[in-house]
């Protein structure tokens, strides 16, 4: 049997932060969001752990993972080189890059409950004056992404960890929707690896704001019927 050696940083701290704010227990209020999952389980479009997996793959590649993961990285850049201007462009175009009034509430009131917690349990004069420009308004990407530069965290993890944690939510929502048993999650979470590791290197290359996109409309499609769902457990 061969073995693997697992290289650590020894920056402690900086992984407190990161293991905090992607905590479940973080109160961003994101666990009540399935990103149009709902309806798509009820419209029989995902009904197993395969169907599961590709939807979040589509959300990650094509979707808000896409248009976040850029965010995040260009925020971070932006608060590590001190640059508020380039932050609050970066904060007003990722919240207005959203395809439905639900995705819209789904990227902005995790973020706003994320700068409220961040303010208070782990506060940075940079991130305050940042998140008191811009109330209501900041997305969940572009505020842990700003707050991970302003805090001295390493880029890669922060940006995969965040993808991470979005993925998850999904799978979570799946094993509640479809439903699922816990190990049918952890198997559909270990298969979203490859799609991880893709999302998290397209949003490093991301340079031009501009250029940052998506297209996943039948997720948008999703989430546009979803706000008329007779009987709904989530917010999206």
């Amino acid at each position: 049997m061969g073995m693997t050696t697992i290289t650590t940083s020894t920056d402690l701290p900086a992984l407190a932060r990161l293991l905090a704010w992607l905590s479940p227990a973080y109160p961003t209020g994101a666990f009540s969001y399935s990103h149009g999952l709902e309806m798509a389980v009820e419209e029989g479009a995902v009904a197993d752990r395969a169907g599961l997996v590709a939807y979040a793959e589509a959300a990650l590649a094509q979707g808000a993972g896409a248009v976040d993961g850029g965010f995040l990285a260009l925020a971070w850049r932006a608060a590590v080189a001190g640059d508020e201007a380039a932050l609050d462009g970066l904060a007003e175009l990722a919240a207005a890059m959203r395809g439905t009034a639900e995705l819209a509430l789904e990227a902005t009131q995790p973020g706003g409950a994320f700068a409220l917690a961040t303010n208070a349990a782990w506060p940075h004069p940079g991130f305050a004056r940042f998140a008191a420009r811009h109330p209501g308004r900041l997305t969940h990407a572009v505020a842990y992404g700003a707050a991970a530069g302003f805090h001295g965290m390493p880029l890669e993890p922060a940006c995969f960890g965040w993808l991470a944690a979005f993925a998850a939510n999904l799978v979570s929502a799946g094993v509640r929707l479809v439903p699922l048993g816990q190990t049918d999650g952890q198997i559909a979470t270990a298969a979203l690896l490859p799609a991880l590791q893709a999302a998290t290197a397209a949003a490093l290359a991301a340079t031009d704001p501009e250029a940052i996109g998506g297209c996943a409309p039948v997720i948008d499609l999703f989430s546009l019927r979803h706000e008329t769902q007779y009987t709904r457990l989530f917010r999206s």
